[in-house]
This record gives structure tokens, sequence and C-alpha cells, in this order.
């Protein structure tokens, strides 16, 4: 991990959404979030740190509300790991730079990769190409 700083360094830096999402492993409501529906081209990063984590060119609506992606821009920006809260048993995505709760990974997306990168919009910042 490259990026190491205090809970009160977080809480200075992100709204309060962004750091329960980000910092808590939160989550926001289906269809809340600015990026769920959201179809200018460019590259989301991680709110926290700035790392470039998925292209637009690999968003697709997955329906469920959520940004949704078929792969990150490279898989070494990102860190899985198993979470097993809510009494279910699912992939937890973090930005692999600051350790930043992204959302989850399923294996139920389109090809090429049937993989579905299903992320808060707290946790992205856009930049438009």
């Amino acid at each position: 991990m490259g990026i190491e700083k205090s809970e009160a360094e977080w809480k200075a830096q992100l709204n309060e959404e962004q750091f329960r999402i980000c910092r808590k492993q939160g989550t926001e409501r289906a269809f809340s979030g600015a990026f769920w529906d959201y179809h200018e081209m460019g590259t989301y990063r991680c709110i926290c740190c700035d790392t470039a984590l998925f292209s637009s060119c690999d968003k697709f609506d997955s329906g469920t509300g959520w940004p949704s992606y078929v792969r990150p821009l490279n898989e070494d920006v990102l860190v899985l790991h198993d979470d097993r809260s809510l009494f279910s048993c699912r992939t937890e995505v973090a930005c692999a730079n600051c350790a930043a709760h992204l959302g989850h990974v399923f294996d139920d997306g389109p090809q090429p990769t049937g993989k579905r990168y299903c992320i808060n919009s707290a946790a992205l910042a856009f930049v438009q190409e």
C-alpha cells in the first residue's frame, strides 16, 4: 500500500459520505450515486488518492444502480478481499494504493471478462477525456 493517513486526515480530506464508504466499508443506496447513469468518456479515479481505476470504455449498465465495469484499467490498481459481512460471502474491491473500499466484484458480468465490478460513485472522481 502506498498512501497511509490517520483517520483524522481522511476525515479532513473526504466528505462524510466518502469517508463512510471508503474508510468504513459502507455503501451508497442504489440509483443514488453520481455515476450510476453517467455516460461521458474518460477515466474514473480513486477519490482518496487519485489513482486511475476504470475506463468509461469498460463501463456497462448492470441494472443494479451502481456504476459497473468489466475490468479495471490495470489489475495492479485493485486489491481483492473476502467480505463475509451482511450474512453473505462477497469479494470486496479496494484501491491498492490507499486501501479505500470501492465496492465489490461479481462473476455475473458481460464478456469479455464475465466480471461486474460494482463500485460506489462516492469512491470515484471522474476525469473527462
